[in-house]
């Protein structure tokens, strides 16, 4: 009785939560979306110089962009298609948003006349001259440009939106064209430095040093703490940038046929091969049935090597196989020969290059290949000489051999010789095309045989019993996986699983490691409800069942010393390995590098630079090492420095001679050379617009 009163007292309350609960239900998206009442924007794609990008507005101009591609292309757009289309649009959020207030304040626009004079006028843009160039005479025509703009009120709707589109990106890749020109003749080099310049290549050195490796010293007997690699990321936090990241542990489960499968398919073909040899209609049986599409009637050159071997031998009327290609099994049903209008050959080449070459050096080319030709008539093997001597390395492997192929599929001359050959052997002139000089070889005689032949092809794939059993021994595995601890001992009892580990993924990633079309893997190890040491569900990808463990993450607002923990341990470990090797040879008191290194004993090395400049030099063990250098021309010859620590190890360095740069007095060929180098503007640019606008990108969430 106490129980019926409580529930009597407290029906209001449940009747009012049921009736939110049903509003909620029935309007929650109108009212919880993009901008909720709770506060937060949890369908906020991005946000670029403060304009918040909505995945609605979002996904409608992906669509637009996706049925445009699709409309030009005919046909479905594909995955890494789609993922090219999202990041053109996301491009185009960043020009409408943090370009466009770069270019607004600067008074940067294309006016109407410009782009009429980048679309038809004197300055045609690029873009305009590829798109109207004729394809037969490789000449750009603006007449059809001006017929194409008079017709085009009578095209499509759709036609007319993308050459809308068009003209608005060759108008905006001209405004940024201004902008970034800006930056570039902005760029100014002084006398000074180009002064400079011209004192660090001319100025020549022989120097002298003592260098002892880090790697000298064994990494074992060297600790590194954490501590120590938390004062180092500490120290250097401008250098070791923090982003969003997963590192991962998984195994694979493939899906593969089994015995079962091969004996299935097995019964199938021979089912296939009755119905084949008694079918009314052996073609159309053939590509109801086939897994592959095949056609009916063949060349030699159409034909894989195997059935050109084996046709020779088919009676018509017979079916013949099965025949195994990969991981298909073709039988084949003969119905003879007729005459083709081309004819098949084989030939094998060497090719001596002469494409765009000078006059001497195109002589140069048809001297060797006569030389080589010569050769080969008097007995020389044809494939040693291809593998050594031909420019088309695809059948310079081969020794030569381009395989079968039809009449018209080689360039004309080429083409001309060996079907005007009536044999086989080697053709005795040289054959010249625009790809240089050919020595031919017909190694199978023309034939304008074709043979008809019906052909199914039954690929063997895993059957659904198959991949059912391989889904429960996965998902059982990732059941029994509670933990990192239960995830390895799972390992152990199943001897054939392999532990593979991805470290770092970031949040846009769509492969892990080589695996393709990982995308939900992903996507699971960024879910805020996925923690660190929890298995996955079962994925699948690549023909293939997928379990992960989470077994680490980052943050690009708080990084610590796991995200970067192998440079960090290589940074402090050199420090280390630097102080101890500083140490020992400050204390050793010699006259020269020679005897300082003998004292010091295994690992330093003494060695010599000669007649080096500062912008070029080179160290030979050492490398690239600019301190080391720049310690070394800064010497007065006969003078030695301290010991002082390098990029890859420990020196002391002496100059032993140098040659000052001789005076000259114009230094504009080192003016040039480095205002040439303003080039990076664009990139450069590009990046301050896009650090300036705080880009803000949550797409990965999404998509």
């Amino acid at each position: 009785m106490a129980l019926i009163n409580k529930i009597r007292e407290r029906s209001g309350v449940a009747v009012l939560i049921i009736a939110v609960s049903l509003i909620l239900f029935i309007v929650g998206g109108d009212i919880l979306g993009a901008q909720s009442m709770f506060g937060g924007n949890s369908q906020a794609v991005g946000e670029i110089a403060g304009e918040t990008i909505d995945y609605k507005d979002f996904q409608l101009k992906l669509d637009q962009a996706r049925q445009a591609f699709e409309a030009q292309s005919g046909r479905a757009a594909s995955e890494a298609e789609q993922q090219s289309l999202r990041e053109q649009v996301w491009n185009q959020y960043i020009v409408d948003f943090a370009y466009k207030k770069e270019y607004d304040e600067l008074g940067l626009k294309v006016s109407n006349d410009e782009l009429v004079d980048m679309v038809q006028g004197n300055n045609v843009s690029p873009a305009i001259q590829q798109s109207f160039t004729n394809p037969q005479t490789g000449v750009f025509d603006k007449t059809s440009v001006i017929s194409y703009l008079k017709n085009l009120k009578n095209l499509p709707p759709e036609q007319q939106q993308a050459w809308q589109n068009f003209e608005k990106s060759l108008a905006q890749d001209r405004v940024r064209q201004k902008y970034e020109n800006l930056f570039r003749v902005g760029t100014y080099v002084t006398r000074a430095e180009a002064e400079k310049e011209y004192q660090a290549q001319t100025t020549k050195a022989t120097l002298k040093y003592l260098f002892v490796p880090f790697y000298s010293v064994t990494d074992t007997t060297v600790k590194v703490t954490d501590t120590q690699l938390e004062d180092y990321l500490a120290k250097h936090k401008d250098e070791y940038k923090g982003f969003d990241s997963r590192t991962i542990q998984y195994v694979t489960f493939p899906i593969v046929p089994t015995k079962d499968d091969s004996t299935e398919l097995y019964n199938r073909i021979k089912e296939l091969a009755r119905g084949l040899a008694t079918a009314p209609n052996d073609s159309t049986y053939a590509r109801i049935n086939s897994d592959v599409p095949t056609k009916l009637y063949w060349s030699l050159s159409e034909m894989t090597d195997q059935l050109k071997g084996a046709v020779k031998s088919f009676i018509p009327g017979s079916v013949n196989g099965p025949y195994r290609e990969g991981n298909t099994y073709f039988i084949y049903k003969y119905g003879g020969t007729k005459l083709d209008t081309a004819y098949t050959a084989k030939a094998s080449h060497i090719l001596i290059r002469a494409q765009g070459t000078s006059d001497s050096a195109k002589a140069e080319a048809r001297t060797k290949a006569a030389d080589l030709l010569k050769q080969l008539q008097g007995g020389a093997n044809f494939e040693q000489l291809a593998a050594a001597n031909s420019a088309d390395q695809s059948s310079a492997q081969r020794g030569g051999d381009l395989g079968y192929f039809r009449q018209g599929a080689m360039v004309k001359p080429f083409s001309d010789a060996v079907f005007s050959m009536s044999g086989t052997g080697l053709i005795g002139r040289l054959v010249e095309t625009d790809f240089g000089f050919h020595i031919i070889k017909v190694t199978e005689p023309k034939t304008n045989v074709l043979y008809k032949i019906a052909a199914i092809g039954k690929t063997m794939t895993p059957s659904q019993t198959t991949r059912d059993a391989i889904y429960a021994k996965a998902d059982q595995f990732s059941i029994e996986s509670k933990s990192k601890a239960a995830f390895d001992e799972s390992v152990k009892k199943e001897k054939s699983l392999i532990v593979q580990t991805a470290n770092r993924i970031p949040e846009s990633a769509t492969n892990i490691n080589t695996m393709q079309n990982a995308r939900e893997i992903v996507r699971w190890a960024f879910n805020d409800d996925t923690n660190e040491n929890q298995a996955s569900p079962v994925f699948e990808t690549d023909e293939q069942y997928v379990v992960a463990i989470l077994t680490g993450k980052s943050d690009k607002d708080s990084p610590t010393i796991n995200d970067f923990r192998d440079e960090l341990t290589l940074k402090v470990r050199n420090q280390i390995k630097a102080e101890q090797i500083t140490k020992k040879l400050s204390g050793i008191q010699a006259p020269t590098l020679e005897a300082i290194a003998q004292k010091y004993g295994a690992g330093a090395l003494v060695e010599n630079a000669n007649d080096i400049s500062l912008a070029t030099g080179f160290l030979t063990s050492a490398g690239l090492d600019p301190i080391a250098l720049g310690k070394g021309f800064g010497l007065k010859p006969g003078k030695k420095t301290k010991v002082f620590t390098g990029e890859n190890g420990v020196f002391i360095m002496e100059q032993v001679s140098s040659t000052p740069a001789p005076a000259i007095g114009d230094y504009s060929m080192y003016k040039a050379n480095l205002q040439s180098k303003s080039f990076q503007a664009s990139f450069l640019v590009n990046e301050a617009v896009r650090e300036n606008a705080k880009v803000v990108d949550n797409r990965a969430k999404f998509f």
